[in-house]
């Protein structure tokens, strides 16, 4: 992900804090359980000298070694766990701590990053962009008809199943999503109902407004003394599981941005990696604006979905006028 070393050593800072923290937490379990369960650190210490014992017979050639060995600490940790539960603690009492079971707290399973590292990154690009604040506010449990009527709700309607079943798949099957219409319509409130829904579901999704975007990628271009941030940016925006454009159209036009969105478009289609772009152009000033390959990109490999109505923001402000 796009994320600076002082970054990633923050990051890693905060595995070792949870490790720590975690260990801490387990000696004092295991000091209290000594001092309140009798016999308790006995059988500790005989797993542990049974375990000596049975390794110096292993080097010396007993090939029952192992075996006794197994036996012997299944045993002693079957009388351990009957202690626990007749002093009334639980059977995981004394378990390894984890936030993350699955890597252990180390960010790495197998020298690739754990899904929990790749989302300590995402968020940092959401404070980054303001995205937290936005699904804080913008989610499946707000969302509401009542702002709509006739043929606007029923396209509403149907949009909203889109992006759900969109969600749903999300895993099997590779689709992308343009929303497009009148300003105020919910576009980009249902982008921020489908992030927030697939970054619970642990996957990695990364929101720029279009100015936001061509501002980062157009500096990029330009910053020969930060080429690795630069391309490792780039292969962020190529490589997450869900890339949001909102508000295409908005950024300051130059003549870099329809060959970079076309790029961008095309990078990410052949890794089948899902795009959602959201703009009030109409379909023709998307085709005048960023180029007949880019338009052609957008309507073959794009589910097209028409918001019509009332601009929410502003009935909204006019209620809030009136109190």
């Amino acid at each position: 992900m796009a994320i600076t070393n002082a970054q990633y050593d923050a990051i890693m800072r905060e595995y070792e804090n949870r490790q720590t923290r975690n260990r801490h937490l387990l000696e004092e379990r295991t000091a209290q359980v000594y001092r309140e369960v009798e016999g308790y650190r006995e059988l500790s210490e005989s797993i542990a000298a049974i375990s000596v014992s049975q390794g110096k017979k292993l080097l010396e050639g007993d090939e029952n070694a192992l075996e006794d060995l197994r036996a012997a600490i299944h045993s002693l940790s079957a009388m351990k766990g009957q202690l626990l539960a007749a002093h009334g603690f639980p059977a995981d009492f004394l378990t390894p701590l984890y936030d993350c079971p699955d890597c252990r707290d180390t960010g790495y399973i197998n020298g690739e990053k754990c899904h929990c590292f790749r989302q300590a990154v995402i968020r940092l690009l959401y404070e980054q962009s303001g995205i937290q604040e936005l699904l804080e506010r913008e989610n499946f449990s707000v969302l509401s008809y009542d702002y709509y009527q006739g043929e606007d709700l029923g396209r509403f309607a149907k949009t909203v199943e889109q992006c759900k079943n969109f969600i749903k798949t999300f895993q099997s099957d590779y689709r992308n999503l343009f929303f497009y219409g009148t300003v105020g319509t919910g576009k980009s409130f249902l982008s921020g109902c489908i992030a927030r829904e697939l970054i619970e579901g642990g996957h990695s999704v990364i929101y720029f407004s279009a100015a936001g975007l061509f501002e980062t990628l157009s500096r990029n271009m330009f910053d020969y003394k930060n080429k690795d941030d630069a391309l490792s940016f780039h292969e962020d925006i190529e490589a997450c599981d869900l890339l949001i454009i909102d508000d295409l159209g908005t950024e300051y036009t130059k003549n870099f941005a329809p060959s970079v969105l076309f790029s961008l478009l095309n990078q990410r289609h052949l890794h089948k990696k899902s795009t959602i772009i959201s703009t009030n152009l109409s379909l023709e000033d998307v085709r005048n604006r960023y180029s007949d390959r880019v338009f052609s990109r957008i309507t073959t490999q794009y589910h097209i979905c028409k918001f019509t109505g009332p601009d929410i923001r502003m009935y909204k402000k006019r209620l809030q006028n009136r109190k």
